[in-house]
C-alpha cells in the first residue's frame, strides 16, 4: 500500500479564466502528485466584496494585460482559451451566480460529475463565447458533460433552494477565511499545516511544498 494522498482544495469560479487554467493543471497532476483534489465551487463576486478587491477588468491597463496573459497562458497550458467578444459584459454584468449554484448542486448530489460539468461551463464562456447565465445554457453544458436531461433539470430546479444557496455561501466564506481576495486559490493541507496559494501560476511552489512535506 502506497502513501495516503495529501488533500488539496481548489476554490474556483467559472467566471475566472485563471481558475480554469489552475483547474486543468491540478486535474492533470493529481495522480502524479498523489493528491486528493477537492473541488470547491465558490462565488468570486462575494470574495471580491468581502476582501475589498476589484476585478482587474475595471482597470484599463490590467484589462489589456489580462487579455494577452490569458491568451498566452492558454497556449502554454494547452487549454483552448478564446476571450469572449463582449468581455466586459461577461465579467462585470452577466456574472456567474446561477452557474456556481448549479455546480454547488452538482457537488452535493453528483460529485463524480463536478469536474466534467465545471470544464464544460468554462468551455462555453472562455472558449466558445457562449452564455452560462440562462437555464437552457446551463442545461446544455451539463448534458454535454454527460449528465442526463433528467439529472440536469432536477439539479437546476434546486439552485434557488436555501440548501444550495447556503452551501455556496459557506464555501465562499471558507475561501475568505483562508485569506482569498480573488480566485482561484489552492489550499494544501500538509503535515498539520495549511498553505493557501493564490492564482494559477503557483504550481512550482505547490510542487515544492509537496516535496518538503512528503510523508516519511
Amino acid at each position: 500500500m502506497g502513501p495516503v494522498p495529501r488533500t488539496l482544495e481548489l476554490f474556483y469560479d467559472v467566471l475566472s479564466p485563471y481558475s480554469w487554467l489552475g483547474f486543468e493543471v491540478l486535474c492533470r497532476y493529481k495522480n502524479i502528485w498523489n493528491i486528493s483534489l477537492q473541488l470547491r465551487p465558490s462565488f468570486i463576486a462575494g470574495i471580491m466584496k468581502d476582501s475589498g478587491n476589484q476585478p482587474p477588468a475595471l482597470l484599463p491597463r490590467k484589462a489589456q494585460y489580462l487579455r494577452n496573459d490569458v491568451r498566452l497562458l492558454g497556449q502554454y497550458v494547452q487549454v483552448p482559451m478564446h476571450l469572449p467578444k463582449d468581455f466586459f459584459s461577461v465579467i462585470l454584468e452577466k456574472g456567474s451566480l446561477s452557474a456556481m449554484r448549479f455546480l454547488t448542486a452538482v457537488s452535493m448530489e453528483h460529485p463524480e460529475m463536478l469536474e466534467k460539468v465545471s470544464r464544460e461551463l468554462w468551455m462555453r464562456v472562455w472558449s466558445r463565447d457562449e452564455d452560462i447565465t440562462e437555464p437552457q445554457s446551463i442545461l446544455a453544458a451539463a448534458e454535454k458533460a454527460g449528465m442526463s436531461s433528467e439529472q440536469a433539470r432536477g439539479l437546476l430546479e434546486k439552485i434557488s433552494t436555501p440548501k444550495v444557496k447556503n452551501k455556496l455561501k459557506e464555501t465562499t466564506e471558507a475561501a475568505c477565511k483562508y485569506g482569498a481576495f480573488g480566485l482561484p486559490i489552492t489550499v494544501a493541507h500538509l503535515d498539520n499545516q495549511t498553505h493557501m496559494l493564490f492564482g494559477s501560476d503557483r504550481m512550482e511552489l505547490l510542487a515544492h511544498l509537496l516535496v518538503v512535506f512528503r510523508p516519511g
